[in-house]
C-alpha cells in the first residue's frame, strides 16, 4: 500500500506534536519533582540536626568537607559564604563545620569565633557555644557584636550575672547603634 506526500506529512506533524506534548509533561514532571526534592532535604536537614548535637570540631569540619555542594575548597572567601549561606538556610551543622574551618585560617577574628558560637548555640551545644564566644572576646575585646551574642546566650541559659556584664560591654564597646539598642533591650529585659 502507497502512502502519498499528504499522509507522510500528516505523520510528521503528528508526531512533532506528540513529541512537544511528551516533553512539556515530562519537564514539569521533573520540575515538581526537583522542588519537591530541595524541601525533602531541607525537611531531612532539619531532622538530622538532633543528630549533630554530639559530634566535636573536628568531626565537623570533616562533615563539611563532605556535605559541601561542590569540590571542597581551601578559599576562605568561598567557605565564608558556604557557611553565611547554610546559617541563613539553618542548616547549622554544615555552617558550624564551615566556621570550623575558616577558624584555622584566621583563629583571631572575633567575628567568627561570633558566628560559631551562636550556631553552636542554636545546635543545642550551648556550653560549647559559650567557651567559642569567650575565646573571641578574649581574642577581639572591642568586638561588639561578640559582646551581644554573649549576652543573648547566657541570658537564653539563665547566667543573669555573666548576660548583664557582656551586654553592658556590648553598650559601651564599638560604635554600631544597632547592636548598642539591642544590647539595651535585652539589658532591660533581664530579670
Amino acid at each position: 500500500m502507497k502512502r502519498d506526500a499528504k499522509f507522510w506529512y500528516s505523520m510528521v506533524v503528528f508526531q512533532l506534536l506528540f513529541g512537544l506534548v511528551v516533553f512539556a509533561f515530562t519537564r514539569e514532571y521533573y520540575r515538581q519533582e526537583a522542588g519537591g526534592v530541595s524541601s525533602r532535604s531541607s525537611m531531612v536537614q532539619q531532622r538530622n540536626s538532633d543528630w549533630s548535637v554530639g559530634i566535636g570540631g573536628s568531626e565537623f569540619a570533616w562533615l563539611g568537607s563532605q556535605t559541601s555542594n561542590s569540590v571542597p575548597t581551601e578559599d576562605p572567601v568561598e567557605i565564608s559564604r558556604r557557611a553565611d549561606e547554610y546559617f541563613a538556610n539553618r542548616q547549622y551543622g554544615q555552617a558550624a563545620a564551615m566556621y570550623e574551618r575558616l577558624l584555622a585560617f584566621n583563629p583571631d577574628d572575633g567575628e567568627i569565633h561570633n558566628n560559631l558560637g551562636l550556631t553552636l548555640h542554636y545546635l543545642g551545644r550551648s556550653t560549647e557555644a559559650l567557651d567559642r564566644l569567650e575565646e573571641g572576646a578574649a581574642v577581639d575585646p572591642q568586638n561588639q557584636r561578640i559582646w551581644l551574642t554573649l549576652g543573648y546566650v547566657n541570658s537564653a541559659l539563665g547566667n543573669t550575672g555573666q548576660a548583664r556584664e557582656a551586654l553592658t560591654n556590648a553598650i559601651q564597646t564599638g560604635s554600631d547603634e544597632s547592636i548598642r539598642q539591642s544590647a539595651k533591650k535585652m539589658l532591660e529585659a533581664l530579670p
